[in-house]
């Protein structure tokens, strides 16, 4: 379709959509991310008319129900709107916020509840602290030390690192073992070159899990093999039937989404795995300092330190603001970890000062110590508000991290997380981690991941409320449903 202005009002029937592969989960989801990146990048304009839905389906060789779904996602964020007796159309935006996503102006929807998962309370940056380590840092690095810095990183930096890990997860590394990097996706796409430069051609990664370590493995070249979770994590049986598999991406101390520890069992079956394959563990030390009602796990590279590379950062106990991580590797794969053609640019040389600075006066203990505190008080008053309002709803993953699983009986995960936000909440499904959808029988098929890491205390009666209703509403519906076909 010829490209148009901003000002068009006719058909958008021959944009091009960008569907990612069937691996990034269910067609609607799909077609959902692809028309709203049509929206945003411009290529569907403001006021142009969308296909009915039967003539978008058919285009697509989909079912109707697929295209429903997307559209009313995309009514649901702001992007469309959709009135009775017209076609639905793309909003014209006026510079208000678009509910999920991107506006004319670059900024995004701010929920004024957001329940999201994997985000940190961001109102307790330390930031006078951390700005004390910052001016300290640009006045006392040497001029030779603010030149380009080492590839592996600020030596008293992963010395302090070292003795860190080694104190607080039971890691066995050396200062040379360690490369500072701008993040565990950082760490990943560097690990993923070292192994494809030595003949790898495919990574197992945990289904549920984060969706960005399946897209990091594609971008280095490699081909992501979802291994699944249960109860006891990941299943380590399945990963030894995955021909060609001989790394993996694992997170044992606290898996996400699911929230499960891996069982001490399948423990040291993953590190036999991974000696008999001689093969690499990629361990994401996924949120581990953040435990409440259990004891701390130590990292699995204590037990195989020549097998496993452990994976941090501070996105998770400062800010994702500070991209800075590390990869506490094996020793014969770090020489290939700050090669020039590995890729990867370490973090900014002050900024590795002023965090060695935080580790070294105690300050990033101190802050450890009070998020802890914080997140339990929070977690303890999101139980007793779901209590209240959804009793008897059973609750997973309370134990550790910043967020919890609410597994829903009798109505779908999606189209809660759907009218949540029509309420201005924002959370999200156990679905959108999953490589594929899970089976209608499968425990954990319908199930809400809902994230407190980022919501003041004082917001928590109101965001169980509009939770609540909307569990209410979606379930009152889908049981009307139910009714009319019988």
């Amino acid at each position: 379709m010829p490209s148009a202005g901003r000002e068009q009002t006719g058909p958008a029937w021959g944009t091009f959509l960008e569907l990612e592969p069937p691996t990034e989960g269910p067609l609607h989801a799909r077609l959902t991310r692809a028309l709203r990146t049509a929206v945003t990048r411009g290529r569907l304009a403001a006021g142009s008319t969308l296909p009915a839905s039967r003539v978008l389906a058919a285009d697509l060789r989909c079912s109707r129900w697929v295209v429903t779904e997307a559209y009313a996602q995309l009514v649901a964020e702001g992007y469309f709107e959709a009135r009775s007796g017209s076609a639905t159309r793309v909003r014209a935006r006026t510079g208000g916020s678009v509910r999920g996503g991107a506006r004319e102006d670059g900024d995004r929807w701010t929920p004024r509840y957001d329940l999201l998962p994997g985000v940190p309370d961001l109102r307790a940056f330390p930031r006078k602290r951390w700005a004390d380590m910052v001016r300290a840092a640009t006045t006392e690095l040497t001029w030779d030390e603010l030149g380009y810095p080492d590839a592996a990183g600020l030596p008293r930096l992963r010395r302090q690192l070292a003795a860190y890990l080694a104190r607080g997860r039971g890691a066995r590394v050396e200062p040379g073992q360690l490369i500072v990097c701008a993040g565990t996706l950082d760490a990943v796409m560097r690990l993923c070159r070292s192994l494809r430069a030595t003949g790898h051609t495919h990574v197992a990664v945990e289904d549920p899990g984060w969706t960005q370590l399946r897209l990091t493995v594609a971008a280095a070249g490699l081909t992501p093999v979802p291994i699944p979770v249960d109860e006891h994590g990941l299943r380590v049986d399945l990963l030894r039937e995955a021909g060609g598999v001989r790394a993996v991406i694992v997170a044992p101390a606290h898996q996400f989404p699911t929230g499960v520890v891996l069982a001490p069992t399948r423990r040291a079956e993953l590190a036999d795995w991974a000696r008999e394959m001689d093969g690499l563990v990629m361990e994401d030390d996924y949120d581990a300092e953040f435990r409440y009602d259990r004891h701390p796990v130590g990292a699995l590279q204590g037990v195989a330190p020549e097998h496993v590379a452990l994976l941090g950062s501070l996105s998770k106990t400062l800010s994702p603001a500070v991209r800075l991580g590390w990869i506490a590797a094996p020793e014969r794969w770090t020489p290939a970890l700050t090669a020039r053609d590995t890729g990867g640019t370490p973090p900014p040389i002050i900024d590795q000062d002023a965090f060695t600075r935080f580790v070294s006066s105690g300050s990033y203990d101190r802050h450890l110590r009070a998020s802890r505190l914080r997140y339990k008080r929070r977690r303890d008053h999101l139980l007793r508000e779901l209590e209240a309002r959804l009793p008897g709803q059973p609750v997973g993953g309370a134990a550790a991290g910043f967020h919890l699983l609410l597994p829903l009986a009798d109505c779908p995960a999606d189209a809660v997380v759907e009218e949540a936000a029509r309420a201005d909440v924002r959370l999200a499904s156990l679905d959108d981690y999953r490589a594929a959808p899970a089976a209608t029988d499968t425990p954990t098929a319908s199930t809400l991941v809902v994230g407190y890491g980022n919501l003041t205390d004082q917001a928590v009666p109101g965001a169980v409320q509009r939770l609540a209703h909307a569990i209410e509403r979606v379930r009152a519906q889908s049981t009307a449903r139910r009714g009319v076909g019988t």
